[in-house]
């Protein structure tokens, strides 16, 4: 979307999220546009723990009409989960499916004090109880169910949004 700026909404994004953050926060970015969110806050934060990331293709419980990712990513949480206050960080927030899927895989790594989720855009459309505690814009007119908004990252490591439309 050309009306919003992706770098300035990453920056307000951390601006947010900097008074929260003490020695046991951790971010944690989601496959793909939540990952490179992720690398952006955690450099712009200067946050202790090493940046986790997460790929939910296999927690999915909508997998066999999305299908399998090309290739899925490897999840790696290098930092101890139980007791940290950890920040899933995603591009988009939509129908919350996602966001809960990647709950139930950090889980897997142990029990966080706290988790908090943190997206540059929300479009709205929620099927499930997920709200972001962090949130840099809410659209103010929900998307169509056959349009996609994505974070676009280019060779020199700008991020854009683009909307486009499913096949």
């Amino acid at each position: 979307m050309k009306d919003l700026d992706a770098e300035a909404l990453c920056r307000q994004l951390a601006e947010q999220i900097r008074p929260h953050v003490g020695p046991a926060t951790a971010l944690v970015g989601i496959y793909t546009g939540g990952l490179w969110l992720a690398e952006r806050l955690h450099a712009e934060l200067g946050i202790a723990q090493p940046l986790g990331a997460i790929d939910v293709s296999f927690y999915r419980d909508d997998y066999a009409s999305k299908g399998l990712h090309a290739s899925p990513k490897k999840t790696e949480i290098p930092f101890d989960v139980d007791g940290a206050h950890v920040i899933l960080v995603d591009d988009v927030l939509y129908t919350g499916r996602t966001t809960r899927a990647a709950l139930n895989e950090l889980f897997d790594f142990g029990r966080p004090a706290r988790v908090e989720l943190a997206v540059l855009v929300d479009r709205g459309g929620r099927e499930l109880p997920v709200a972001a505690r962090y949130c840099a814009h809410t659209l103010s007119v929900p998307l169509a169910r056959e349009q996609n908004l994505e974070l676009q990252r280019d060779e020199a490591g700008h991020l854009g949004l683009e909307l486009t439309r499913r096949a």
